[in-house]
């Protein structure tokens, strides 16, 4: 989220299921799932409620969180973590979450800011879809290529690339614990970008299950989704299941160095200044990024900047963290971007605004956080989602919204 499309008869009825209790639900759920594909799955390791073991269900929803504010107790929790162990599972269960009626939330490697593929504020209940069962890559050094399923991390496939070949890579991100079916819906830049592009742009194709439960390839889904999910955002267009990415050549010696400086060695801000003057001219091959640390690394701020600020468990008072970040968001305003300031989408920051419960509103609300995100291109992800997910199945609290309707 492999390596062929199998396509299954899959089936659901036009009307919704109720369920009384979340025991019910997740029974109707498995019941479901059973009708609609043919793979069986264990039920110890595949579904996870509070109601039957509540360790292992927290342990499980902690497993790949990666912002631990969103576990608090006052955050609303999944119904049940269902962990699928084949690509039909997930088909399966776009089609049952339709037909009884309930949210889905879809997680890879669960490093969304605002915790959106394991949270959700506004769609209550909701179950979580956990892909970190599906993490197989399929390395093709003759045709410089991989298939990499959307669970696996970012560091797994960093290594499998390495097995084989010393030469060879992918520019993608530094975070070896990122999951690589949503780091590319949101491009994926890395230390190899001024080289070699966004990961996105070095995605030869894709598997996809659409808001219908079909399986998609390049060719099935359309240029215009393929554009889309390769920069638009994660859970707009439907649930990746596998990645064909283009692998790139590089140097076997790879030369990596950092220079520390204080504030009061870099009188004048001097190594930021040459820095903002000469790192766009330098050879290709050369990436520069600066970071500023606060006392004790508890945060850092870098032309596209990433705000950032960690506390330990220990500290009871996550409040003034978040509140010191936004003074800083605001400080920085005068200095960056406007008309719109411009964010960067797989940096969430719900503070932008966000939608509300699947309303009709939602095109121009999100028009605010929208532009911020992806300027002239909202439009065309606006109507590409519009064609794609009519029924706007496949939302969250800043999914792209469909376009309004017209008298």
């Amino acid at each position: 989220m492999i390596f062929c499309i199998s396509f299954l008869a899959l089936f659901f009825s036009s009307y919704t299921i109720t369920p009384t209790s979340s025991t019910s639900l997740q029974d109707d759920f498995i019941n479901c799932l059973h009708k609609n594909t043919n793979v069986d799955f264990s039920l110890e390791q595949t579904f996870f409620t509070p109601g039957k073991n509540v360790s292992v269900f927290n342990e499980v929803l902690e497993s790949t969180a990666q912002n631990l504010r969103f576990l608090a107790r006052s955050m609303p929790k999944p119904v049940f973590i269902f962990n699928p162990t084949d690509e039909s599972h997930v088909q399966a269960s776009i089609i049952c979450s339709k037909k009884l009626g309930v949210h889905i939330r879809v997680r890879s490697g669960g490093h969304d800011y605002e915790g959106l593929s394991y949270v959700s504020e506004i769609e209550k209940p909701f179950i979580v879809m956990d892909l970190s069962k599906l993490r197989k890559i399929n390395v093709n050094i003759r045709d410089n290529s991989a298939w990499v399923q959307a669970g696996a991390t970012v560091g797994e496939l960093y290594y499998r690339i390495a097995e084989k070949s010393k030469v060879h890579g992918f520019p993608a991100g530094l975070c070896t614990s990122l999951g690589i079916g949503g780091h590319i819906t949101g491009g994926a830049y890395g230390s190899m970008m001024r080289k070699y592009g966004l990961g996105g742009d070095n995605v030869i194709d894709a598997n996809i299950v659409d808001a219908k439960g079909k399986l998609l390839n390049r060719s099935s889904m359309g240029e215009d989704m393929f554009w889309a999910i390769r920069g638009g955002g994660g859970a707009s267009f439907g649930t990746i299941l596998a990645w064909k990415i283009k692998l790139v050549p590089v140097p076997k010696t790879v030369t990596v160095f950092t220079v520390t400086k204080t504030l009061e060695q870099d009188v004048g801000n001097k190594i930021l200044s040459k820095w903002q003057v000469v790192a766009d001219k330098l050879v290709e091959e050369l990436f520069i990024r600066v970071i500023f640390n606060v006392a004790e690394n508890n945060g850092s701020v870098i032309f596209k900047i990433l705000y950032v600020t960690i506390w330990p468990n220990s500290d009871k008072r996550p409040s003034r963290h978040i509140n010191w970040i936004r003074d800083m968001y605001s400080y920085m305003m005068p200095y960056v971007s406007s008309n719109p300031r411009q964010s960067y989408v797989n940096y969430r920051d719900l503070d932008l605004g966000q939608n509300m419960k699947n309303t009709k509103s939602n095109f121009k609300n999100a028009q605010v956080w929208g532009t911020n995100y992806f300027k002239g291109n909202f439009d065309r992800l606006v109507r590409i989602k519009s064609k794609v997910d009519p029924e706007n199945f496949f939302r969250h609290e800043q999914s792209i919204p469909l376009l309004p309707v017209q008298g």
